[in-house]
């Protein structure tokens, strides 16, 4: 579970365009569910993910992460049951959000000049596991989303579609329980966005806990979500579970 209290973020705080994203949000995400952050450009939904996935500070207000097999990797004897993440200096957070979250960026943010593979591959690397292993799994997460045979191709090669898959195989090379997307759909066309909601169901089933912004209906009036939670001018109507 996820637990935000009375969460504010301010940029450019004391300053005369001081502006406040996200104004005392209070959220409760329950394990193994798929929620939705529901409403229009502007109204804070990236910023509430980037503070959920440990990418960003709150002004004020805490943040809780209690999954049921612990955090992974922050201790020694399978993690600690819940954490207070608000203020945990950035070496352990930086070694949450690579194991406990995986990202689904708007704009996909593959590295070009380099293959899909290796793109999928390149959030592995920090955690010091043998090459072998790491390639064996990126093939084995890209079979699974039907894209292992474009393994090879520079990603400037890819079709949107496929692009989109390499870049679910990149979030989940680590194994995260939790998955993060910001607007995943926004640059797909119809057919595409109901087979990524097809993978999200998947995703699941497998014990995935999923959190997507989109003002897009195919994604927030699919029958696989459980939760969507509408944001609009940094608060949100009402509470998740």
């Amino acid at each position: 579970m996820l637990e935000l209290v009375n969460v504010k973020k301010t940029f450019n705080g004391g300053r005369p365009n001081e502006y406040t994203a996200i104004d005392g949000v209070s959220l409760s995400l329950g394990e193994n569910r798929l929620t939705v952050l529901k409403g229009p450009s502007g109204s804070g939904k990236t910023t509430l993910l980037s503070l959920i996935g440990c990418m960003a500070r709150p002004t004020s207000g805490r943040i809780r992460l209690c999954l049921s097999e612990g955090v992974p990797g922050f201790s020694g004897n399978g993690g600690s049951p819940e954490l207070e993440v608000t203020s945990l200096p950035e070496r352990f957070l930086t070694g949450i959000r690579r194991r406990t979250f995986g990202f689904i960026f708007q704009q996909f943010h593959l590295i070009r000049g380099i293959s899909a593979l290796e793109n999928v591959m390149l959030p592995a690397y920090p955690l010091g596991e043998p090459f072998r292993i790491i390639r064996k799994r990126a093939l084995e997460i890209m079979e699974t989303l039907s894209v292992s045979h474009r393994a090879s191709a520079r990603v400037e090669w890819l079709s949107g579609g496929e692009a989109q898959r390499v870049a679910i195989a990149r979030a989940l090379i680590n194994d995260p329980p939790v998955i993060i997307a910001d607007e995943p759909t926004s640059h797909l066309d119809t057919n595409l966005s109901r087979e990524f909601m097809a993978i999200m169901a998947n995703l699941k089933e497998q014990g995935k806990t999923a959190i997507l912004s989109s003002h897009d209906p195919i994604v927030y009036d699919d029958p696989v979500v459980d939760n969507v939670v509408s944001v609009r001018d940094g608060k949100v109507d009402g509470r998740a579970a």
